[in-house]
């Protein structure tokens, strides 16, 4: 089950990455947003690391770096990139919740729940086992309307589409969040 401690620390690495550029992309109640799930992450990330210590193993350094999935340049994107991070963090919680300490289950069931529910926050839609390789999200309302805020002008409007399903749809929670990248 190290493996899955180190997993989940990595993409914990990523997700602290991914949420300073979801924060530099959005204003607002967003970026409130964005700053809780930041604080939200350096703590699971803290917790991780000191599992890994106590049972004698090195905890991994972040890498300078990672290559996000696409190029953020909105707050659309940047919730865009939310939703895959905690989607993502689900998974690798997930596998660590198979973990034979029943201290670290909890931890992994926790902090599983809290990523499901963080990106719920981002776009309402639910998936049937958050985490879960698959499976497609369904929108939170029957009309297929989701709120979305302006980040100018922090307004909430709503909006008609299938945004929601379609960007859940092509979101394979397998792969790590963000990939290490050299230097530049």
């Amino acid at each position: 089950m190290a493996d899955a401690l180190a997993k989940a620390l990595s993409a914990e690495h990523a997700a602290i990455y991914a949420y300073g550029v979801i924060g530099a992309r959005t204003s607002g109640r967003l970026r409130t947003r964005a700053t809780a799930g930041f604080d939200a992450h350096r703590a699971r990330r803290d917790k991780l690391r000191s599992l890994i210590t106590q049972r004698g193993g090195s905890p991994a350094e972040p890498g300078p770096t990672y290559q996000l999935p696409f190029e953020v340049s909105s707050s659309s994107d940047a919730a865009r990139l939310a939703v895959l991070v905690e989607q993502r963090l689900t998974t690798a919680y997930l596998e660590l919740a198979a973990d034979p300490d029943a201290s670290v289950r909890r931890v992994a069931a926790l902090a599983a729940q809290e990523c499901a529910t963080r990106a719920y926050g981002w776009q309402p839609a639910i998936a049937a086992f958050p985490g879960m390789p698959g499976q497609t999200a369904s929108p939170a309302q029957s009309n297929d309307a989701s709120e979305t805020t302006d980040d100018t002008t922090d307004e909430t409007t709503e909006e008609t589409t299938d945004a929601a399903t379609d960007t859940a749809a092509t979101i394979d929670p397998t792969p790590p969040a963000l990939e290490p990248s050299a230097a530049q």
